[in-house]
């Protein structure tokens, strides 16, 4: 029988169990996340149908829910796992697959200004293109109508970007009752209407365009997200600026457990 001699070195149970602490939030969160996207395509029938999910030409908010979801699970649980049973390969991962994360949002920043034409053609025809699903899924209709009512705009670049859309599009073919009109998001509120009207959208693009602004926004929402973001810089820094330091949190203490158990490893191997 072969007897070792260990080392000073040992792994400290601080780093690990804090390790622990820090994936076992992001592995609830995970499932959070997995269970309110589940839930989401359950009531609206999408897991006894499968194929309402490539049916919608727009974006399924839920999707977006279960990916991260699906992402901070897989991280969540790697991290746990890693750090109780002190497993390099999994820890490595996990630091990894963070420090992957925290590049690409600074590198985003970094380029902003210069892929700043490119971001907003991209962002245009995002929304042009869940414009045209707008009534086809009640999750993404409620982001569309959050987007306009809190940033006082409408459309993508105005008004005129609902003629994507088959229910209110202005052609003569158009048989809808929307016809020539906007969603009820794009209507300036009305203080003394205690209920919403959710017809003020009817027929609106028939009058000429001097009277739109009495009645609806006519700013693009590309434009006021645009002037959105140097009102609210202080927000937006201050919350990159907390991702980050969680990140890099998360990155320290998987690289610190790592050099440990590589530490106790060669100690035994000695």
């Amino acid at each position: 029988m072969h007897y070792y001699r260990y080392s000073n070195a040992e792994v400290s149970c601080w780093y690990k169990y804090l390790l622990f602490s820090y994936n076992i939030v992001f592995w609830l969160a995970g499932v959070a996340f997995l269970a309110a996207g589940l839930w989401a395509w359950s009531e609206k029938g999408v897991l006894s149908d499968l194929t309402k999910v490539t049916g919608l030409h727009g974006l399924d908010p839920v999707v977006l829910v279960l990916v991260v979801g699906i992402v901070m699970f897989t991280l969540g649980f790697a991290g746990c796992v890693g750090a109780l049973r002190e497993n390099i390969c999994l820890l490595k991962f996990v630091s990894n697959i963070i420090l992957s994360e925290l590049l690409c949002v600074l590198v985003k920043k970094l380029n902003l200004e210069i892929i700043q034409e490119w971001v907003r053609d991209r962002v245009k025809e995002f929304f042009e293109n869940n414009i045209k699903s707008y009534r086809d899924d009640i999750d993404l209709q409620n982001l569309i109508d959050s987007l306009q009512k809190i940033n006082h705009c409408c459309g993508a670049q105005g008004p005129d970007d609902w003629d994507f859309n088959i229910y209110f599009n202005c052609s003569s073919e158009s048989k809808s009752r929307e016809k020539c009109g906007v969603p009820f998001s794009c209507c300036r509120p009305d203080p003394a209407q205690k209920v919403v009207n959710t017809q003020c959208g009817y027929d609106v693009r028939k009058k000429s365009k001097s009277q739109w602004e009495n009645h609806i926004f006519v700013r693009g929402c590309i434009l006021a997200l645009e002037a959105w973001l140097p009102r609210n810089i202080y927000i937006v820094a201050g919350v990159f600026i907390a991702i980050s330091l969680l990140q890099i949190f998360g990155i320290f203490l998987a690289r610190t457990l790592i050099s440990d158990i590589e530490a106790v490893q060669a100690g035994i191997a000695f």
